[in-house]
């Protein structure tokens, strides 16, 4: 029998089963393969089985999250990116936090800006980024940052249901980046980054680098850009078996409109890779599957409202009986002195909804 693990607040996150150990086995083995070709011990089932269900195993996750290690790479990084949807990969911004959306988007503006965001996820899972950026006037915008997902503590137990121990599972990265002008409307970019991924005793390394390019037109109040990013190497995995990066190339587009103060941002995601939804879907359907669509009203420089939309996420959510709001997102900015105050808010339908905060300032 495969036991149920609970985390500290008391969800249980496996039903007692009748399995055999083969059964379950097999079964790991097909949806993670990151475990090794050996048998596996009980103990290490209910350890793979729990970090499996949180962070890859169920549609709750894979709306968010491409079935990859190193989930903590796909998640959005601020709450003004949460609140767009994660349509941010041309929205660029005061601060040093846009360096995991786009590293090209580092300008001046990041010269002793540090930025903090933390996420409220559904159960114990909770993650937070932090940056800070410096500029060197002979080589360009630089900004180094942390990210942290951590998946909570769990207990452990035998076939008899026994508890013998505890255990966790988290994701950490380390990022360095920087971005310079070419001519006057044109940024380049790019940044690298070391991963690691912990579960129980076992765990996982990789680098990896995102780069990027900015075209600014600001006669007509809008930005183009190009960006790949995660492309890299898994130096050691969970297992024999490699884990994959998860790979991603972006196009944003983002324009100001000249009678409103609305800024309104297009994101083409996993263009790499056009799995777009299921096969019984139309073709605009399947081209939605890799857009997110985002807005921000810009009220003044100390107030903003925002708004976005994925529709992959809503379409793997949604709750078809009724009318269901996952996928939509909203927040709002103030800024207050030198401190700026963001906040985002992203619905995963009956689930629950995801809740972010920013605060970010100049030393």
């Amino acid at each position: 029998m495969l036991c149920h693990s609970e985390n500290r607040g008391g969800d249980s996150l496996l039903k007692p089963r009748p399995q055999t150990t083969s059964e379950t086995d097999r079964l790991m083995r097909h949806l993670f393969p990151r475990l090794p070709d050996t048998p596996l011990p009980n103990g290490l089932l209910v350890v793979a089985m729990a970090f499996l269900i949180m962070a890859f195993g169920s549609t709750t996750v894979s709306a968010q999250i491409e079935n990859s290690g190193f989930p903590v790479l796909q998640l959005d990084p601020s709450a003004r990116s949460a609140a767009m949807a994660g349509s941010d990969a041309a929205v660029s911004g005061p601060g040093s936090g846009v360096l995991f959306s786009n590293p090209a988007l580092l300008t001046e503006s990041s010269n002793d800006a540090v930025s903090f965001s933390y996420l409220n996820h559904l159960s114990d899972i909770s993650a937070g980024w932090i940056t800070y950026g410096k500029q060197f006037p002979k080589w360009g915008d630089f900004s180094a940052g942390i990210r942290y997902l951590s998946f909570g503590q769990f207990d452990e137990r035998n076939e008899l249901c026994e508890k013998t121990g505890t255990f966790s599972a988290s994701d950490v990265a380390l990022t360095v980046g920087g971005a310079r002008a070419w001519k006057n409307n044109i940024r380049y970019g790019a940044s690298f980054s070391l991963m690691h991924a912990s579960l129980a005793s076992a765990g996982a390394t990789a680098t990896g680098i995102d780069a990027g390019v900015v075209l600014v037109d600001s006669t007509k109040r809008q930005t183009f850009s190009v960006s790949l990013h995660n492309l890299g190497v898994v130096l050691s995995s969970v297992g024999e078996r490699s884990d994959a990066l998860p790979l991603d190339l972006r196009i944003g587009y983002t324009r100001r409109l000249a009678h409103l103060p609305l800024l309104l941002s297009l994101t083409g995601y996993r263009l790499h890779k056009m799995d777009g939804g299921p096969s019984n879907v139309g073709a605009l359907a399947r081209i939605l599957y890799h857009v997110r669509i985002g807005g921000e009203f810009q009220f003044s420089e100390s107030f903003r409202i925002r708004f976005g939309y994925n529709h992959r996420q809503h379409d793997e959510l949604k709750v078809k009986s009724r009318l269901d709001m996952a996928g939509f997102s909203t927040g709002l900015g103030i800024r207050v002195s030198r401190f700026g105050f963001d906040y985002g808010y992203n619905s995963w339908s009956s689930l629950g909804s995801l809740h972010r905060l920013t605060i970010a300032t100049t030393l």
